[in-house]
């Protein structure tokens, strides 16, 4: 765990004398930002000795309400956690009217070791284990967003905004440029406030859907800080968007009948032979691809409510929407879950496809990184490649396609709680599990928009 020194907050604040304030934060398990908000002076400290949180936050579901059956509540006394601040995400928050800074917190138990359900610590689990075998992952994360009128999500309904100009995207249009041109004030923010926050922002999108764009962030050989930047990526989005009078929303599926939001993974593996152990063309795979693939092939099915972990998510699959069905893989192929990409031999990687918009991006990129190493390990062939349509055998589906059977897929895997940790599994599957009974016991009063500026 690399933890922020003092130096690193000192030279922050001198840089930048006229912050105002400081949001503290940890990520929970479904993916919401919960913290505080500290004045300058109270920024050494904390840095130095950690800031306290209750360990319940890492109980909550994706509401707000304490789940009981995660024993982070009561048996705890809601005792609190010392937090400490990840080193390098100490940045700007440059949507806010007064100067202001971030920074993302570790949730640690008082002895120092890592708190089980703190989810970034899973992430680093999964990490450390390809690290022991001479591995590093090489990661991006790129993640399509909607959007949304912000009177009609204040409203509980969903409809794309006005641009500037007073015209509303109302066609599918993938990779129309005028989008681009109309949404031009918005997006220029995101891109400078990205410059500001040192994130690798690079292309711009629209995408296949009315309001739906995607920028693209650069790789990193260092898994950790590529999740990190995901988690400041929306973070900024949504408060650039706000500023522009919208609501940006990652929820998997907003509209029933267009296409959903997802989180792609893009993937290689570097090693003391080689800076891409992926490096190749065509139809062959080198063997640390072929097992990293048949480990994913293998484990999807464990894994699907990690990528899918709300009730929204399984409305984004569908036969046809490039959102995957059945555990298959492809050279240069959108249509299946598992894209071998085409392109220079050295930049060949491969893309995961199945995560939504919604996935907390360390849970979900753990479990990637877990079915990566699962491969590797046993040495897991992959089956043959998809030709053409990936959707054409869709019936023969093996994986868990509804929210209560993913759960109770994953709750019998030990893949996960050996890969990402007992403790941290058994208190993400309890608090979704809670979170779906309580879903299906009141269907009709889902807030929908607090899901639809928080997803």
């Amino acid at each position: 765990m690399a933890r922020a020194t003092e130096t690193e907050a000192a030279d922050f604040l001198a840089a930048n004398p006229e912050t105002i304030q400081i949001q503290a934060f940890l990520t929970d398990p479904s993916g919401v930002a919960r913290g505080k908000v500290l004045r300058p002076e109270e920024v050494a400290t904390a840095f130095r000795d950690g800031r306290p949180l209750p360990c319940s936050i890492q109980s909550l579901d994706i509401l707000g309400a304490d789940v009981l059956e995660t024993g982070l509540v009561g048996e705890e006394g809601d005792s609190d956690r010392p937090c400490f601040p990840v080193a390098g995400t100490l940045t700007h928050a440059p949507w806010h009217d007064v100067p202001t800074a971030q920074v993302i917190l570790e949730s640690c138990e008082h002895d120092g070791s890592p708190t089980p359900a703190d989810p970034r610590h899973a992430l680093a689990r999964t990490v450390a284990s390809l690290d022991a075998m001479g591995l590093t992952p090489v990661v991006a994360i790129e993640l399509e967003f909607y959007l949304v009128s912000r009177d009609a999500a204040a409203k509980a309904r969903i409809a794309p905004p006005a641009a500037p100009n007073g015209f509303a995207p109302a066609h599918l249009q993938a990779y129309l440029m005028q989008d681009l041109e109309d949404f031009a004030p918005f997006l220029n923010d995101v891109f400078a406030g990205a410059k500001k926050m040192g994130l690798p922002a690079r292309t711009l999108i629209s995408e296949y859907a009315p309001g739906q764009f995607e920028i693209v962030l650069e790789h990193r050989a260092d898994a950790m800080r590529a999740a990190d930047d995901a988690i400041l990526y929306k973070r900024l989005v949504k408060g650039v968007a706000d500023r522009h009078g919208y609501v940006a929303t990652f929820m998997a599926k907003p509209y029933a009948d267009v296409s959903g939001s997802g989180m792609h993974m893009h993937v290689s593996l570097a090693g003391e032979e080689s800076s891409n152990l992926f490096a190749g063309e065509g139809g062959e795979l080198t063997p640390h691809l072929a097992c990293a693939i048949g480990g994913l092939q293998r484990t999807m099915a464990e894994s699907m409510a990690l990528f899918a972990p709300n009730a929204n998510s399984y409305r984004r699959f569908r036969l046809n929407t490039y959102a995957p069905l059945t555990p298959a893989w492809a050279v240069d192929n959108r249509s299946v879950p598992l894209r071998v990409t085409s392109g220079k031999p050295s930049t060949r990687h491969l893309e995961h496809r199945v995560c939504g918009a919604d996935a907390n991006p360390y849970v979900a990129l753990a479990a990637v990184l877990a079915g990566i190493a699962e491969g590797i390990e046993k040495k897991i062939e992959p089956g043959a490649p998809v030709t053409g349509d990936g959707y054409r055998d869709a019936q023969k589906s093996a994986l868990p396609l509804n929210w209560w059977k993913a759960l109770e897929t994953a709750r019998a895997s030990t893949f996960l709680k050996d890969r990402l940790g007992e403790g941290f599994t058994n208190i993400f599957l309890t608090i979704k599990e809670v979170e779906c009974d309580r879903f299906f016991a009141s269907v009709s009063d889902v807030d929908v928009e607090w899901y639809l500026r928080n997803a």
